[in-house]
């Protein structure tokens, strides 16, 4: 049974170079959605909390760095960060946990995404945005096995293609989309 306030979706961003940008460009004008979101933005840590501020001045979303112990809220995007990994238990709640670099960074996409659990009561959608590298990829696989939504940016619309060209690869992908299409496939994910 769920809680009041418990979310009904869960969707995982993951994104490095160019991400702020994107994200700012993504949450723009975005309205409260019935979702909670955990955002892995490879970052510097002394950038971890004007990130959050900045985000959160956008759209309706609460946007806020995530704790250990958080409980996910509905309309709340939870920003992990950085120099931690940030997992799910139950999908309900945030555990932040080991500093050890995956796929050469820390937090990790891929621990993120291969923490979320299979669920009756939520929807589960994965997104990837701009990026070097590969992380995510390995989660968005892991996405796909629960009958999550996959999405990933296209290669026009990301300054840097290596993330959403890696988790492509794996032939799992539900979208490719423009960052202002994606921004419109949340919304549509979580108002059904």
């Amino acid at each position: 049974m769920l809680l009041p306030n418990s979310p009904r979706h869960l969707i995982v961003i993951g994104t490095s170079a160019g991400g702020p940008r994107t994200l700012k460009d993504l949450f723009t004008g975005m309205p409260r959605l019935k979702a909670s979101i955990i955002i892995v933005q490879h970052m510097p840590e002394f950038i971890n909390l004007h990130f959050t501020q900045s985000l959160d001045k956008v759209s309706e979303l609460n946007f806020r760095l995530a704790q250990d112990g958080d409980r996910l809220e509905e309309g709340t995007a939870y920003i992990a960060p950085s120099g931690i990994h940030l997992g799910l238990i139950s999908n309900k709640v945030i555990r932040l946990k080991g500093s050890e670099k995956i796929n050469y960074v820390c937090p990790a996409v891929d621990i993120t995404m291969q923490s979320v659990c299979a669920s009756r009561n939520m929807k589960i959608t994965g997104i990837i945005l701009t990026g070097m590298g590969k992380d995510g990829a390995q989660g968005m696989i892991h996405i796909k096995s629960l009958g999550g939504t996959t999405i990933v940016q296209d290669k026009k619309t990301s300054i840097i293609y290596g993330m959403p060209q890696e988790a492509a690869k794996t032939g799992l992908i539900d979208f490719i989309l423009p960052v202002n299409e994606i921004a419109q496939k949340m919304i549509e994910i979580c108002c059904s």
